[in-house]
């Protein structure tokens, strides 16, 4: 499997070695702020309205848990992921009930489950505030000083606006420093699930046919988005396509790209291939063993483990395959030659010469990143403490300490407009299973052990005289932080009582806390703030050279892509781009019904009633990547044809560039959805809801 996987995404890579730096295809993750209306008109002939562009943009969604979605009803419905929804249906779950792996349908709005510690943003609007935010910082200030005036400027304008507006109010930087745009989110707190399909047709075929192409999932769910305890009433939500997608049409996808580092320095992907990966890579496959042999002792385990199972090997076959593509020599020559044609146009131009040692002064700053890697990501990163005890732990001691502090000199996550969102998860009934955390956090403490040093005085501290599986055990078990009554207690009593604190994970918090805040003064200091302003001066040279019609790396933040529905060639032979139900049955038959290719026994049941011709899964040339999960899939009429879910193999590389020819994102139609609900789940009431009846 490894050497197949590793093959197809160097193929893939291969066609990004030719050309110019000018878009390909249906390339970017576009603002709304900057749509590309003439290039949509020249490649296809559409130019969304700003009327059809709000309209997409206020149906869209961002879940706090890390995916999108969207509202497809007046009534405050929202479609996403299966995926996506795993949080809430694994915090759900009890030993008698699996919603994660059964599935749950509310058939009356009284049966919907209310979600922990769930919140939806919805973007109301965004300001450009770049001028400020650089203003606050003059030329030539030192980098220390430089991260402290920068935080507090943007401090200023996050608090300002939420009071304000009301809003939860974010700036978000772009183009790696060269911009800085002020984001307003309607926040959503009261989501109940509503329907969610058993997660062995969310993920048939499991981990083998994760990436690859054709699939057969039904990866969807719905939620339902209350206030004042009655369902939202919404200007703004998409309509249900009646005939859905077809092979040649345009659709367009609203979504939250995670991050993209298409704008990356050489020295950058150079750290990336060398360095960040495989140690990243290293952690996950620890990660996976940990929680495959939990899993493997009792259904329970298996129960408890099993989301964060699959996002570590979701996240482990990913940068397995941007890895692969970073190790292609043609790839990194092409990157190159872009940044010498940068180069060149700074060394020409008088204008752009404070620009000219940006490239150089980025290289500096991954060597320190290199330096502090390791130290910062076990202590400041916390992968030396898994455990969600330990977290709250934290999040507790920090507050305490960052709280008669004035707001610009706070850690961002503690400012006055970060507050609903910090208090919406530390006070969260999330349950917390002592086995769990032990397994764990008695293996992160074994990997601090090996990485630092059995004698380092940090790591003797930590472990107090105990073994990792010893000390785990002492700390999980003897913690309070389980009750939520103590968390409340802690957090409202501050300083003096966190300082007085028995509980042993606020004093593990404590003990590390002082080398945690220097490695994240060093990181601040000396690798954010100097890689933000070098690429600040590199951001205008691309401005002064392509001009400013392009589209930033991802953020996390919503973006608007487009793609054509259409298939591609792999080994001689030719994709098609749409799967129907009767290929699920095939699939599973060719499989001889093994897991992970066997049916839930409601599929086996309704098989009869199906239209097995209906359509189930399909591609398109849309530019996405990780956070895109649960996205949107519209037509030129704003309507639901699908529903984003994943991409190929070949679309692994496109963290780092875009490519069209193989390279494909992955959907859920809109047909195979109103097919399950009516045919096998008998959600007659959801489907006409989704129909507009």
């Amino acid at each position: 499997m490894f050497a197949i996987f590793l093959r197809r995404a160097l193929v893939a890579m291969t066609v990004l070695t030719a050309g110019t730096p000018a878009l390909l295809g249906d390339e970017g993750m576009w603002l709304y702020t900057n749509p590309p209306l003439a290039r949509l008109k020249e490649l296809h002939g559409f130019e969304p309205t700003p009327a059809w562009l709000e309209h997409l943009q206020k149906s869209s969604v961002r879940f706090n848990s890390g995916g999108s979605g969207s509202f497809v009803s007046k009534d405050g419905l929202v479609m996403t992921n299966h995926h996506v929804a795993a949080d809430a249906l694994q915090k759900m779950g009890t030993p008698e009930r699996n919603y994660y792996r059964d599935g749950f349908y509310a058939k009356t709005r009284t049966e919907e489950r209310k979600c922990e510690a769930m919140e939806l943003n919805v973007l109301d609007s965004i300001a450009e505030v770049t001028a400020r935010v650089e203003g606050a910082v003059p030329p030539g200030m030192p980098a220390d000083q430089a991260a402290k005036a920068r935080r507090a400027v943007m401090t200023a304008i996050e608090n300002e606006e939420t009071t304000k507006t009301g809003l939860r109010c974010n700036i978000v930087t772009l183009f790696q420093g060269g911009a800085y745009h002020l984001y307003r989110f309607k926040r959503y707190t009261d989501i109940r699930l509503v329907w969610a399909p058993e997660q062995q047709i969310a993920f048939f075929g499991g981990d083998p046919d994760n990436f690859e192409y054709p699939r057969f999932d039904l990866d969807a769910a719905f939620f339902r988005v209350y206030e004042n305890d009655k369902p939202v009433q919404l200007k703004h939500w998409l309509s249900w396509s009646k005939n859905g997608c077809a092979e040649g049409e345009l659709t367009f996808v609203s979504g939250h790209p995670g991050r993209t580092n298409r704008l990356a320095t050489i020295a950058e992907l150079e750290y990336t291939r060398d360095i960040g990966y495989p140690y990243l890579m290293q952690r996950l496959y620890r990660m996976e063993v940990i929680l495959t042999a939990f899993s493997a002792r009792s259904e329970e385990n298996a129960r408890q483990a099993k989301e964060l199972l699959f996002g570590v090997q979701n996240s482990r076959k990913a940068r397995l395959g941007g890895l692969g593509g970073l190790q292609d020599p043609a790839v990194m020559e092409r990157k190159r030659q872009d940044e010498a044609r940068l180069r060149e146009a700074a060394a020409k131009d008088p204008k752009l010469a404070d620009a000219r040692g940006a490239w150089d002064k980025l290289a500096e700053v991954y060597k320190t990143r290199a330096r502090i890697l390791k130290r910062h990501g076990l202590l400041e990163g916390g992968s030396a403490f898994a455990s969600d005890l330990f977290g709250i732990a934290r999040t507790l001691v920090r507050s305490a300490q960052e709280r008669d502090k004035p707001q610009g000199e706070r850690l961002r996550e503690f400012i006055d407009s970060n507050r609903q969102p910090l208090e919406l998860q530390l006070f969260s009934e999330e349950p917390i299973y002592a086995s769990f955390e032990i397994v764990r956090l008695a293996d992160s403490l074994s990997a601090l052990v090996e990485q630092l040093g059995y004698e380092d005085p940090l790591v003797v501290k930590v472990l107090a005289g105990k073994s990792p599986t010893a000390r785990a055990a002492d700390l999980v078990n003897g913690s309070k932080l389980k009750d939520v009554a103590e968390r409340k207690r802690l957090y409202e009593d501050g300083l003096a009582a966190v300082g007085t604190s028995k509980d042993p994970m606020i004093a593990l918090a404590l003990l590390v806390d002082g080398d945690s805040r220097d490695l994240r003064k060093v990181m601040e200091n000396e690798v954010e703030e100097p890689r933000r302003q070098a690429y600040a001066q590199i951001a205008r040279v691309k401005f002064a050279l392509e001009g400013t019609s392009t589209y930033p790396d991802a953020t996390f933040t919503l973006r608007l892509s487009y793609g054509k529905v259409t298939g591609y060639e792999e080994n001689g032979k030719k994709v098609s781009p749409i799967t129907t139900i009767a290929g699920l049955y095939e699939r599973a038959k060719g499989q001889k019904n093994k897991p992970p290719f066997d049916l839930p026994t409601l599929w086996e049941k309704k098989k009869a009633d199906i239209d097995l011709a209906t359509p189930f899964n399909f591609i398109s040339t849309a530019d996405i990547i990780g956070g895109n999960s649960g996205s949107p899939v519209v037509n030129r009429a704003g309507e639901v044809v699908g529903l984003i879910f994943d991409g190929n193999i070949q679309s692994l590389v496109l963290d780092f560039a875009y490519s069209d020819t193989q390279a494909r994102a992955v959907s859920v139609c809109s047909q195979a959805i109103t097919e399950a609900l009516r045919k096998v789940y008998d959600a007659n009431a959801l489907a006409d809801e989704l129909a507009g009846k």
